[in-house]
């Protein structure tokens, strides 16, 4: 075998290992589809037919990348960007760089100049972010703008809706949904393959994605373990565990009248100003 062709299977195999169930999931076009419809439910002319997955290969890095590019024809684009439980504001700017890039290729495959004077046809974006921690007072809309530049108008801007758990039955909901049971799970289980099994087993007998654990138990065990040889996600996991145990117990003992939400920061003080926005927004929720 030559060395080129070695190095090749080296990459793919890097690139395996570092998949993700969000990618994985949706490499299915019947899945993809689903999920596009989820988006669109107006749109009943769309088939798998006319999806393409067109996510930028990241085949140089290690790191794990949840981000997925569908075209729709050739006249919309959707990206997608997962966000798990450590929200931040700097994913508008990975989705800008991203929209680039995904433009950047598309004008390349369809043998369009820039430097000609003849106008380029380009597809419409749409820019998404699906967030699997608890939604507290996040905003449905991130704006460049407003996060970065105070609202002013400024040449660039950058608009992306943000997808949390609801009561809608789609697959997007079920994705959330999916990976909600497994941060539980990893803080019954630790980081075990118990953890793993045990979600597989719980959304599978709750109706969660059961079709695709299912079908493909093996390799969503192979992915989900996978994360665990990272060793930063790995803090970072353990880390969101953490804080969210230290929000749960602030949450009850908000609600036994023990401490008062000025207090809150006295008692808890690893917990962030947006984490106790978000048990403030939890305490006043009616019951």
């Amino acid at each position: 075998m030559s060395d080129n062709m070695k190095q090749t299977q080296e990459i793919k195999a890097k690139r395996t290992a570092k998949n993700s169930v969000f990618l994985d999931l949706f490499q299915d076009k019947k899945n993809l589809l689903k999920m596009y419809q989820a988006l669109h439910p107006e749109d009943t002319d769309t088939t798998e037919d006319t999806l393409d997955i067109v996510t930028i290969d990241n085949v140089l890095t290690d790191h794990l990348y949840n981000d997925l590019g569908i075209m729709v024809g050739n006249y919309k684009l959707l990206l997608l960007l997962e966000a798990q439980s450590s929200w931040t504001v700097n994913i508008l700017i990975r989705i800008m760089l991203y929209l680039a890039q995904s433009y950047h290729e598309y004008f390349e495959r369809t043998g369009q100049s820039l430097y000609r004077s003849r106008k380029v046809k380009m597809p419409e974006p749409e820019l998404y972010v699906i967030y699997t921690g608890s939604r507290g007072r996040k905003p449905d809309i991130i704006s460049l703008t407003q996060e970065f530049f105070e609202g002013r108008d400024t040449a660039l801007e950058i608009k992306a809706r943000v997808i949390y758990e609801s009561d809608r039955h789609n697959i997007i909901n079920e994705y959330i949904v999916f990976c909600r049971v497994f941060n539980e799970q990893i803080k019954e289980h630790g980081m075990t393959k118990q953890a793993v099994t045990e979600t597989i087993r719980i959304c599978r007998d709750r109706n969660i994605l059961k079709s695709y654990l299912s079908s493909k138990e093996v390799e969503v065990v192979t992915i989900m373990m996978s994360l665990f040889d990272d060793e930063q996600i790995m803090r970072t996991y353990t880390k969101d565990i953490k804080r969210e145990t230290l929000m749960e117990k602030a949450v009850l003992m908000l609600k036994k009248g023990k401490i008062n939400m000025d207090e809150v920061s006295e008692y808890f003080p690893e917990l962030l100003e947006s984490d106790i926005e978000e048990i403030e927004a939890k305490i006043m929720q009616p019951a």
